[in-house]
């Protein structure tokens, strides 16, 4: 009996510690507000059934209810207007030794040009029409053709277009030099405020651009999971595995009850390891990537004093849902 005494005084005892290590109303509540990040910017919405990586998303879009086109300066102002902090944007290289913003490897299905986009110039990628090639309707109308030509922006356009906004740049690459052009486009541009940029992409530029830029938080599906393993393992002690410092992190709503800490205790941890973290949709088995937050049920699952990220698809719903939760937060309830 004593011995079972003892094993249980033992047990409640690290029960207790574990409690006290990673109750998430004993750590500091986050004070600054959430960084709402629009992935696309604002952007026509499409079929993702049975999508591949050769799917050409621009002939399964729905039928229009705005004007606007993913990665274009009307789109990204449009996001802002409905309260993005940050946008999601897909670069690629261009011949010349510039950035270009576009989401596709190749031209030949949004636009009236062929072949890889990182084999132009920008000033040819300039003089494509975006638009050229999205149908709602199987090809019977075009509705966006001859309305974007011109209007494939630099990287240094968009960054420059809004100020006071940060970005997550998509290097639409596996290639290691990727990472050591961006660095070297970086250098070339020293005006550039690099605390509101972040970068993500395939595993090997990012273990490169870890190496050149850690201060841009490189994210990708290798240091993700070398960083969420072992703090899943070990977290529970407040160990922070070195993996997660200086990184991105992107935590699907479903799986927050496995971060240890969440939400304030896991905040406070990463934001002193010097990454950051954006909430995003649940991710289901079978399929590779999480879309963001994206409905306004979605945005009731957000933790109240969420002072992080939160990524989303549907800038347009999210914006105003997030802003009504937030004033509705601080009106003082009424007594009668």
């Amino acid at each position: 009996m004593k011995k079972q005494a003892m094993f249980a005084g033992a047990a409640a005892v690290i029960a207790i510690a574990l409690y006290g290590l990673n109750a998430s109303w004993l750590a500091p509540v986050p004070t600054r507000k959430p960084r709402l990040l629009s992935h696309r910017g604002v952007y026509q919405h499409y079929d993702r059934t049975n999508l591949t990586t050769q799917t050409c998303t621009a002939t399964r879009i729905f039928k229009p209810t705005h004007d606007l086109l993913e990665n274009t300066l009307p789109s990204m102002q449009m996001a802002r207007a409905y309260g993005a902090d940050a946008i999601e944007l897909d670069v690629h290289p261009t011949r010349d030794g510039d950035f270009a913003v576009f989401h596709d490897w190749t031209l030949d299905c949004r636009t009236d040009g062929l072949g890889n986009t990182r084999s132009h110039t920008m000033a040819e990628l300039k003089a494509l029409d975006v638009g050229y090639g999205y149908t709602y309707d199987g090809g019977k109308t075009f509705p966006f053709r001859g309305r974007f030509k011109g209007q494939m922006p630099s990287l240094k356009e968009a960054i420059d277009a809004f100020p006071d906004t940060h970005f997550l740049i998509n290097v639409k690459s596996n290639n290691p030099h990727e990472a050591e052009w961006l660095d070297l486009w970086l250098k070339r541009h020293p005006e550039i405020d690099t605390s509101r940029l972040a970068v993500y992409g395939g595993d090997r530029p990012m273990a490169r651009l870890a190496q050149l830029r850690p201060g841009l938080q490189p994210a990708g599906k290798t240091i993700m999971k070398d960083c969420a393993f072992p703090y899943v393992a070990l977290g529970w002690s407040g160990y922070m595995p070195k993996a997660c410092r200086n990184i991105t992190l992107f935590l699907p709503e479903n799986y927050t009850w496995l971060a240890w800490g969440y939400p304030n205790r896991l905040q406070d941890r990463f934001a002193k390891a010097g990454s950051y973290i954006y909430l995003v949709g649940p991710r289901h088995k079978g399929v590779n990537d999480s879309l963001g937050i994206m409905t306004q049920a979605d945005v009731r699952h957000i933790p109240p004093h969420w002072g992080m990220g939160i990524m989303t698809d549907a800038i347009e719903t999210v914006g105003p849902a997030l802003k009504a939760r937030t004033a509705a937060a601080r009106t003082p309830e009424v007594i009668r």
